[in-house]
Parts: structure tokens; sequence; C-alpha cells
């Protein structure tokens, strides 16, 4: 019901006796979606929808009964507190209340009023659905402006973390005025300023004089374009660097991002190239500390290890992939500490997944800022030793010339010559593996360098005369 709208009641009755011509005034220029008729102990007496029951209970199902019981328990005592106002001359208030319905409530505004003869009162109701879907709506934005203001606080803290934490010098500049609007504790360090001094100054007062024309020919060319060469300048602070600067705009406004390349930052800087290659490289790279954890290695190597990236290896034992476990490693890495360098080593590979791959070992001594560090160049050799034709060896005695023995020679026999023969081939095997290093055979082998000395005069191998000098 729009404000004006009359309130058309049914046929007036016995019901209705004792309304004044004030009583009905003030009901015709109250504006509602109900309008009550009650008796002065709140039953009701008539009804008007406007736009129809929002209880969906009927006219039938309001009159005779009590107001109080078509409402929700916790709206009876405001229903018991607009009867009591509306018997006496005070203003009437405003009060909303819940009617339940198999829908959920229905909020309504009610306004009870006295009507001044016989003690009925007459109560206005606006129907608040439409406003509380509205409210709710508000809430829901507000909430959503909230959650977006926090995320934005958040991005910003991170931004502004990074900018602080960043070990280059970074600085934005305005573009019209080439006043410094920020810049990190880097960049104040490198100026030999607190932090926070640079803000407002010209980018020109760090930099001396003689360095102002090239300065702002950069910044020309970087609004120009975006791969500007970088400036060698000399700051007044005298340290010398290089000035990069990258043009952008935020609200409109152009800015400059001027980053202070010190020497150790264009090293950095010039070594990506360098890292990118060995990404590529088609031979295994690994590097591992003095206990061969492996802190890095290229995409190659987490192909025959069988690992899924890079970062699944980091922190594990090269040992576990290379050579025999706990020997080979150990081996090259004797060597290293020897000799420096070691190349060209011939082992295995075991992947993740079990696969043995057949590879060939360089290796170099690599300190880090950490300590001493190890850097091995692995490549796969296998379809090489493939092609290879099989060489052969000099043996004492096949194994088709032992069988030939049963029967001329006694089983005790036999198996002594067969015992001689593997001792022979196994210690061969590792004087060749070990590049005839007698104490490192000796420990592939599992005997003691004594024994591994007698054994070798006993076969006749290796030239044993200048070791006994």
């Amino acid at each position: 019901m729009m404000p004006g709208d009359r309130i058309e009641f049914r046929a007036p009755d016995e019901k209705l006796t004792g309304f004044g011509g004030e009583s009905l005034a003030r009901l015709a220029s109250a504006s509602g979606d109900i309008a009550l008729i009650l008796s002065p102990d709140g039953r009701i007496l008539d009804v008007s929808f406007a736009k129809g029951d929002p209880t969906g209970s009927g006219q039938d199902g309001w009159i005779g009964r009590n107001w109080a019981d078509l409402v929700a328990s916790d709206s009876q005592p405001k229903i018991s507190l607009m009867l009591d106002a509306a018997a006496t001359t005070d203003a009437p208030k405003w009060r909303q209340v819940n009617h339940p319905t198999n829908n959920g409530d229905v909020p309504v505004r009610y306004l009870a009023v006295g009507s001044g003869n016989g003690g009925n009162v007459v109560a206005i109701g606006q129907d608040l659905r439409a406003a509380s879907a509205l409210q709710q709506k508000l809430i829901q934005t507000q909430q959503l402006l909230e959650r977006d203001y926090l995320k934005l606080r958040q991005a910003e803290a991170r931004y502004r973390m990074l900018f602080d934490l960043d070990s280059e010098a970074v600085i934005i500049i305005d573009a019209e005025t080439r006043r410094i609007r920020e810049a990190n504790p880097a960049a104040a360090s490198l100026a030999k300023v607190k932090p926070g001094v640079l803000v407002n100054r010209a980018l020109s007062s760090l930099i001396k004089p003689a360095d102002h024309d090239a300065l702002f020919a950069h910044l020309g060319m970087a609004a120009a374009a975006d791969d500007a060469e970088a400036v060698a300048v000399h700051l007044t602070s005298g340290k010398d660097v290089g000035v990069s600067a990258t043009a952008f705009r935020q609200d409109r406004t152009a800015f400059f991002l001027v980053r202070l390349l010190t020497k150790s930052t264009v090293q950095g800087a010039d070594a990506q190239p360098m890292r990118d290659l060995i990404e590529r490289l088609p031979d295994g790279f690994v590097l591992t500390d003095a206990k061969l954890a492996i802190t890095s290695a290229n995409a190659a190597f987490v192909d025959l290890a069988e690992e899924v990236s890079a970062a699944r290896l980091k922190g594990a034992s090269l040992g576990d992939y290379l050579g025999r476990s706990g020997i080979d490693a150990d081996l090259i890495v004797d060597q290293i500490r020897e000799h420096g360098v070691v190349r060209n080593i011939t082992s295995v590979l075991r992947g993740r997944n079990g696969a043995v791959e057949d590879v060939e070992v360089s290796a170099v001594a690599a300190p880090t800022v950490e300590g001493d560090g190890f850097g091995f160049s692995i490549r796969s050799i296998g379809r090489r030793a493939r092609e290879l034709p099989p060489q052969p060896k000099d043996m004492p005695r096949s194994v088709e010339q032992l069988t030939e023995l049963v029967g001329r020679m006694s089983l005790k026999d036999i198996v002594r010559e067969s015992t001689d023969l593997i001792e022979r081939l196994c210690i061969e095997a590792a004087l060749e593996y070990t590049s005839d290093n007698r104490a490192s055979a000796a420990e592939i082998l599992g005997v003691s360098r004594q024994s591994l000395y007698s054994k070798l005069h006993r076969h006749g191998l290796g030239n044993l005369v200048g070791e006994e000098e």
C-alpha cells in the first residue's frame, strides 16, 4: 500500500461500533500492507490486506484470534507493549514482529494506535521482506568489499615485504617530476643514507652532475621502449652502478621503476645464461655438498634418475643413484680430493624405478660459500657400450677347459682350479676398474690390503717389485 491509499474494510457491523471520525482519519492517513482492528485485550476484530496475506492464512485465519498468538514467541512481548501504549496518550512507536509461516518467518513492522472511543485499537503493519532482502544484499556486498579490501591489503603487504627485503637497490620515481616516490633499504644503503630519507628527492641528486645527461637520455629511451640498455653512472656516494629503468602506469600516472645494478648484481645476471645452458645439456649435471647430498641437478640427470623433478632429488645422496651403493661415489670423491679432478670414470646409474644405465663420470671440486662441494658430469654410454665389440681376454682357463677335466681330476682339484680362476678374474676386474689403485681395489673386493698383495703374489699379477721396495 502506498501513502495516500485508502484501506478498504468489510461492511461495518457491531464489531466496529464506537469508532469515531478521528480514528478513521488516523487510519486513512496511515500507510501499510496490513490493517488490524483490535479489541482492548488484543483480539482481532477485523483485518485488511493491501497486497494479500503474507502469512497465507487469509482473513478467516486472523479474525477472532489473539494478535499475540499469530507472532513468534520472541515477538509476543512487543505486542503487549504496543497494546499498553495504545491505551495511553503516549506517542506510538513502530515495532518489528515476526509472523511464523511454513516458509520461514515474515517480518512485519507495526504501529498500534488507540481509537479514542470504546478502547479499540488500530494497528498498521508494513511488510519488511523486500527491505530485509535489500538489507541482506547490502550486508553481502559489504562483506564482499571487506574481503576484497583484505586481499588488497595482503597483496600490498607481500609487495612491501619483497620490496624491502630485495637485495637489489630499487627506486620508483615519478616520470614527470623525476622525484623519488619509494626506495627500498638496499637503495638507501647504496646511497649511504637512512631508510626513508630518499623519498621526494630528485633522482638526479643521487648521481654526479657529469652523468646527468646519460641518466636523462636513458629515462627517455625507457619511456619509449621496454628493452633500453642500462647506463653506467657514478653515485654521489662514490659507488659506480648501472641504471636500468622500466616505465609503467598506475592511476593514470606514469612512473619509472629504476634498478641500481652493482657489480655483484651484473655478475649474477651474467651467470643466468650459463645456468640455462647447463639446464639444457644432454648430459646429466649434479652439484653436491661435501657429504654428497644433492643440492641441484639439471633435467638430464632427473631423467636418468627417473625422478619427477629436481626438487625430489634435493637432499638425496648421490651414492643412492651412482655406482654400487657407497663404493663408486666414495672412490670418485677420494680421487677428487687427491687430484682435484677425475675424468671418464665408467660406472652405472640406478634409477628410482630400478633401471640401470651405463654412464661415464667426470667430476671436479666445487667449493661454495657453505663449504666444500663437488660437481659431477654424468654421460650415458649405454648405447656406445653395446656397440663395442667384445674384447677377448687371456684367461688362465676357460669354463670349457675346466669341464673337460671331469674324469681326469678329482672334484676337489677341479673346484680349487675354479676358485683360483674366479679369484684372479675378480682381482683383475677390480684393478682395471680402479685404474690399478690397490687400496681402492682391496676396498671393492672387501679384503685387506695385505690379503690383496698376497693374492697378487700367488697369481703373479701386477708389478709388485716397486711396492715391495
